[in-house]
């Protein structure tokens, strides 16, 4: 039975479960299970902590697993980042006092860092050549700074909200910008098995939040210009209607790009338009 980790808890969870639901998997636990079992399609889902999947991923114990590219990184894990998930964005950045000047260009031996994430710290000191002090923190680093145990802090930052209430601000570019993925064990071939399946099933939820089909009657004599607007993935579809001179064109576009789109079409006369969301699709 193919087994697959989610995360147990924390900014990961949901979206975790959410997209393995919409991909047609039963994976919702009643209570505080530590796996769930969906007999149909031989999966077994297991619910770990974020920070350990990719371990358990890379040692080949779990198939597959979902986890942030933050916690990834960090772990030092060898998988393969099979996909990236579309949820869970945040920066991973460096943050100081709001009445502080300093920058990462300023730091030194002595600069104490305070992180739960000692890995990616250590790599981003190592590519500026310093040897600062890092301080490991199982987490609520921000008060850190307040209580003396440190100088700066290196954290995940999603709104920010609870680094401005700290009296922080991020300082510099972001060490790394990361999201939930989707990994596998590093040399894993994922051929036409229940892994492949599974990763099939979820890149066609993502690829469907990110386009919309649009339809809508158009004069004929509009058409290669209409085409020009919603090609659609290899080409429009475009069928006669009972009017002469008249046809119906359907497509997939962007979703970012639909009110624009509806405005073009408009002004090449095009009536009916129509916007549908997309639940699934194979592209």
């Amino acid at each position: 039975m193919l087994q697959i980790a989610l995360p147990n808890k924390g900014a990961l969870a949901d979206g975790a479960v959410d997209l393995a639901d919409q991909a047609g998997y039963n994976c919702r636990r009643r209570g505080r299970e530590l796996s769930v079992r969906d007999p149909d399609y031989g999966v077994e889902f297991v619910f770990l902590r974020p920070r350990d999947i990719a371990t358990y991923v890379s040692r080949g114990i779990i198939d597959l697993g979902v986890t942030g590219l933050d916690l990834t990184y960090d772990s030092g894990a060898d998988v393969n980042r099979v996909l990236d998930l579309g949820f869970g964005a945040a920066r991973f950045c460096y943050a100081a006092p709001k009445s502080s000047d300093v920058t990462p260009g300023d730091f030194t031996a002595d600069t104490r860092i305070a992180t739960s994430y000692d890995t990616l710290v250590r790599r981003d000191l190592e590519k500026r050549g310093v040897d600062a002090r890092v301080i490991s923190l199982d987490g609520a680093v921000e008060i850190s700074i307040q209580l003396g145990v440190a100088d700066v802090i290196a954290d995940v930052v999603q709104t920010g909200r609870t680094i401005d209430e700290a009296g922080l601000a991020t300082i510099g570019a972001p060490i790394l910008n990361t999201e939930a993925v989707l990994v596998a064990q590093n040399g894993r071939t994922m051929e036409k098995d229940a892994a492949q399946h599974f990763a099939e099933r979820v890149k066609g939820i993502i690829v469907a939040r990110e386009y919309v089909v649009v339809e809508y009657d158009l004069p004929e004599a509009n058409l290669s210009e209409a085409r020009e607007i919603t090609p659609g993935i290899e080409s429009p579809t475009v069928s006669p209607l009972n009017k002469d001179g008249w046809v119906a064109v359907k497509a997939m576009i962007e979703r970012e790009s639909v009110n624009t789109v509806m405005d073009d079409l408009t002004e090449l006369d095009a009536r009916g338009v129509i916007v549908t969301d997309i639940r699934t699709c194979r592209m």
